[in-house]
């Protein structure tokens, strides 16, 4: 009988292992949070209205430029 529970336990764990993994394979692939809708790929096109969650407050030149040089490690030259 404890065999029998064990057993049962490992099926469990790795049920809900499984449906885990599928949440997370769904989610990846959905594009993120950071994506407009309409957008695919693995990176988002520069500027505000390519985010999925629209900025607070309106972007100026240096905000823009940072954002089009992503994922460069340099800031823009008038930052």
């Amino acid at each position: 009988m404890e065999a029998f529970m064990g057993l049962i336990r490992t099926a469990l764990i790795g049920t809900l292992g499984y449906l885990g993994y599928k949440a997370y394979k769904k989610n990846q692939e959905s594009g993120g949070v950071a994506f407009a809708s309409g957008q695919t790929g693995n990176h988002r096109d520069a500027g505000p209205e390519a985010m999925g969650d629209k900025p607070v407050r309106s972007w100026n030149k240096a905000d823009e430029e940072s954002d089009e040089s992503f994922p460069a490690s340099d800031p823009p030259a008038n930052y």
